[in-house]
């Protein structure tokens, strides 16, 4: 094995890295297109909430949909203070192959140099970075529910950034990876908006995923899991929507993450909900339920363990109709009863109205009948057993 200079066999062997947070790459449209002066000349302070800590970190850069190169002049990672501020004390320069600068190829990834950094878990990291464009197809996740900072020309360095435009989405940031034990062990969430937090409190990490990252910090033996949010606003199974499709985005954003152990999917309610009147819903239940099979397929392969979640009721939300409805009982039945996933997790029961069980819980209702409230992603958070991720 080819080691970088300066780096010995020992040192590799001790290296184990876990992902502690991730985003789906997305590509830009206008509705979450970033504010002037746009990436001609732009420093980003993007926020990010991760889940398990360690003392190294390195982070990932996605150009995915970008159709010519990224340049990233200077990057640096601080823990985060309010606003447009960091913890200037904690303040480290990233590099890439030594070097401060990097060229993210069209439809590339690229992952910084690791670097020694106290990051804490459940704890805020602020990346600040400077590009240079121009660039044709930029890369995003729009439901960040985080708020991200912009200034123009080069301020990467500034505890506080100068005459910061907010804006609610990430761009470009892809993922950050931690120093782990000798077992690192994450989890991939793949999903929905319901995944993504829609309905939740902006800044306030209060997406489910984020709720069972606590809930596993409180118990020895699933602390030093990390979860790895992959949901897209709008997502479908089958059909390219607000970001690819499910089983198009597969191997990049389950396969591709650091120590994969385990996948939840929670999808199929956009594919129900947007067919259309000339839609057969019983064709299309069919094709649900033969992409989860692809995907218990492809993730198997990789020994990662599956668990599917079963559909929220969505009763009096614009998807609701008697054929809708219909649907969503028959892939749940098939999610609880085929035996094809590892386990199942019930989000159906947990968020439901016992009076009413094609309607989301009042309690937990967003109030557009769809999403959960912050609430709901609470009940969905503590109905999964922590012994399905003893093994």
């Amino acid at each position: 094995m080819l080691l970088p200079l300066g780096v010995s066999a020992d040192a590799a062997d001790r290296d184990f890295w876990v992902g502690t947070w991730a985003c789906s790459p997305q590509l830009v449209d206008s509705s979450v297109a970033p504010p002037n002066p746009d990436f001609a000349d732009t420093t980003l302070r993007q926020v990010v909430h991760v889940s398990v800590g360690g003392t190294r970190i390195r982070i990932r850069f996605s150009n995915a949909f970008g159709k010519n190169p990224l340049l990233i002049t200077s990057a640096r990672v601080a823990r985060a203070a309010a606003n447009a501020s960091i913890e200037p004390a904690t303040d480290q320069p990233l590099t890439f192959a030594q070097q401060s600068s990097v060229t993210v190829p069209a439809g590339a990834l690229m992952v910084s140099d690791p670097i020694a950094f106290d990051l804490l878990p459940l704890s805020d990291l602020a990346v600040t970075f400077h590009v240079k464009g121009p660039l044709d197809g930029v890369t995003t996740h729009a439901g960040s529910r985080a708020t991200s900072y912009f200034t123009a020309g080069d301020a990467v360095t500034e505890t506080t950034l100068p005459s910061p435009q907010p804006v609610d989405h990430w761009y470009f940031l892809n993922g950050v990876d931690v120093s782990a034990s000798k077992s690192p062990r994450a989890v991939v969430i793949l999903g929905d908006s319901i995944t993504d937090g829609r309905g939740s409190t902006t800044n306030g990490n209060t997406r489910w995923p984020d709720d069972l990252a606590r809930r596993f910090h409180t118990n020895k033996h699933t602390r030093e899991i990390g979860l790895l949010n992959q949901g897209i606003g709008g997502n479908r199974l089958l059909h390219d929507g607000l970001g690819p499709n499910a089983l198009a985005r597969f191997d990049r954003d389950v396969l591709a993450q650091t120590a994969v152990h385990w996948l939840l999917v929670l999808g199929g309610v956009n594919d129900i909900g947007t067919c259309a009147t000339n839609c057969d819903l019983d064709q299309l239940t069919r094709d649900i339920l033969q992409a989860y099979q692809q995907i218990i397929l492809r993730a198997h392969a990789h020994d990662i363990r599956v668990y599917g979640a079963t559909l929220l009721p969505f009763g009096g939300s614009s998807y609701a109709t008697p054929d809708s409805e219909h649907a969503r009982q028959a892939v749940n039945k098939w999610i609880r009863e085929s035996g094809q996933f590892d386990a199942v997790l019930d989000f159906d029961s947990a968020t439901r109205d016992p009076q009413n069980p094609t309607h989301l819980s009042p309690s937990m209702d967003s109030g557009d009948h769809l999403h959960p409230s912050n609430a709901g992603y609470q009940a969905m958070a503590d109905s999964v057993n922590f012994k399905l991720f003893s093994k």
